[in-house]
């Protein structure tokens, strides 16, 4: 009871002082970017995150100040020669003046998932990859490394072992890296049956600790949430505390939060970066990184400065920093490239785009059984915006704006043979909800968000003046998937020598976060 009364006196201790540094607000980054893992190189912070069922693979950020992150680029490009899809849980390793990137992806020739390994000069620079390192088990993901007095551990969560219940399981690591010396070992168990995954290690005082998440991670009912366990040696045995989950949803924020690593500031102070579920309309921009502050609590256990609810308001890190409000998105399609933001739907088809004289040229090659063509999207970052386009070609093909959330669940809005339409198509099955003749050279199209999932339908023929053909919004919430949110974008269906053009592309929030 003693250590509790100076726990509690210790926490608003810290919540006073870090008052006087203001506030900010989670998540930190936007969008749906799940599993992130955070690390410290000079005085300049590194994040990495879950790309999933979308390419490029790996979206990687940096930041100067822990609240204000910019995305630099992509942890591969193309997928490494092994893998196949699901691209979960990157974790970045600082070691021998190298950057390395383990990471889980279902493997091409039977589809398990295992863990890879890639190195790079810096987080920001093209990535090699190394192959597998991690084939264990029926599965193996979730990589996080640790420096055990200069003997390095790559840990991770496995089953599929004999009849045993899912664990944390860890080996030596090479002093390279790439390879696993000696025979793998458990360091937890999950004997209660609530699952066990995204662990962080660290040593504070005589403890080794385990941060760890278990509980469901995805959807409207995920309750995934943190733990923490304690050994006096790397290999264990470890305690579980007994006052876990140490983070959780459920307060008026949050929904579910945990999967994360923490990452140290010059001065010693620890933040951890995990993903977390907004409450309500927030929901719908899915998992998104957030950031808050552990201490060391007299009883020798992790505990975070604003108790165990995950919240919106945090306190700021450093004095002087101002956060930065979020940022519509535009693109006019003036560069050679995409910008980095854009994101395709890999599993379902192979992309080609071209840019040319401020037009994108969009089509690709649907795969097996994928009916809707190509998909360019991007993550979608506050539950009420609109996005637009104008279409500038007229061919045979399906062209114009989508809310995608897989070959099998999506919404169309665009044009095909002289009509406008809007479809929606529910677990493979297709639904017309509009159709009209379209008279106009190069129309304009335009898609309004309402609470994340309420969509509304415009056309223009000049891109100032708007029709909304909606009777009613569009309830989009099926296109919600079991590990991400449906994301807005531009889409092409047909024939891939009849490519669909577009002016520009732009998305604009409005309002209530």
């Amino acid at each position: 009871m003693k250590n509790l009364f100076l726990l509690l006196f210790l926490t608003l201790s810290l919540s006073l002082s870090a008052q006087e540094q203001g506030y900010f607000k989670n998540p930190v980054i936007r969008g749906d970017i799940a599993d992130p893992s955070i690390i410290r190189i000079g005085d300049v912070f590194y994040a990495v995150g879950t790309s999933s069922e979308w390419a490029p693979f790996y979206p990687v950020f940096v930041s100067l100040d822990l609240v204000n992150w910019k995305q630099t680029g992509h942890v591969f490009d193309k997928k490494p020669e092994w893998t196949s899809n699901s691209f979960w849980a990157p974790e970045f390793y600082s070691l021998n003046d190298k950057v390395y990137c383990y990471y889980t992806a279902r493997r091409a020739s039977d589809g398990v998932s295992y863990i890879g390994v890639a190195t790079a000069d810096s987080p920001t620079d093209e990535f090699t990859d190394h192959g597998l390192i991690v084939e264990y088990g029926t599965e193996a993901i979730d990589a996080f490394i640790y420096d055990d007095n200069g003997q390095l551990y790559i840990s991770w969560k496995a089953y599929g072992l004999d009849k045993r219940p899912i664990e944390i399981t860890a080996s030596k690591l090479s002093a390279d890296g790439l390879r696993l010396e000696g025979e793998p070992f458990t360091l937890l168990r999950d004997d209660e049956g609530i699952g066990m995954e995204g662990q962080y290690h660290f040593k504070h005082g005589e403890y080794y600790y385990i941060i760890y998440s278990p509980h469901s991670c995805c959807g409207p009912g995920s309750d995934y949430d943190v733990y923490v366990a304690r050994s006096k040696s790397y290999r264990g045995p470890y305690e579980k505390y007994a006052g876990n989950p140490i983070l959780k949803g459920g307060g008026v924020d949050f929904i579910s939060a945990g999967h994360g690593t923490a990452v140290e500031t010059e001065d010693g102070r620890m933040f951890y970066m995990c993903h977390g579920y907004l409450k309500g309309d927030g929901f719908y921009n899915g998992r998104q990184p957030i950031l808050q502050e552990i201490f060391m609590g007299p009883d020798k256990w992790p505990h975070f400065t604003t108790g165990y609810l995950a919240s919106v308001n945090e306190y700021m890190p450093f004095d002087g920093v101002v956060q930065k409000p979020v940022e519509d998105f535009a693109d006019d399609f003036e560069s050679s490239v995409l910008k980095i933001d854009w994101t395709w739907n890999y599993p379902y088809s192979d992309i080609q785009t071209k840019i040319q004289k401020g037009k994108l040229s969009l089509n690709g090659t649907p795969k097996d059984d994928n009916k809707y063509g190509t998909a360019l999207c991007l993550r979608s970052q506050t539950p009420n915006y609109s996005y637009e386009t104008q279409i500038v070609n007229k061919n045979a093909s399906f062209k114009g704006l989508t809310m995608y959330g897989d070959d099998k669940n999506l919404v169309l809005w665009g044009i095909q043979g002289g009509k406008i339409v809007l479809k929606l198509v529910h677990n493979g099955e297709e639904k017309i909800l509009h159709e009209a003749a379209c008279n106009w050279k190069n129309p304009y199209l335009k898609v309004g968000v309402e609470k994340g999932y309420l969509l509304s339908f415009y056309q223009s023929k000049d891109g100032e003046n708007w029709e909304n053909i909606s009777e009613a919004a569009l309830d989009a919430r099926s296109l919600v998937r079991w590990d991400r949110v449906a994301r807005p974008g531009l889409i092409h269906v047909g024939n891939a020598k009849q490519p669909a053009e577009y002016s520009y592309f732009k998305m604009t929030n409005l309002g209530a976060e």
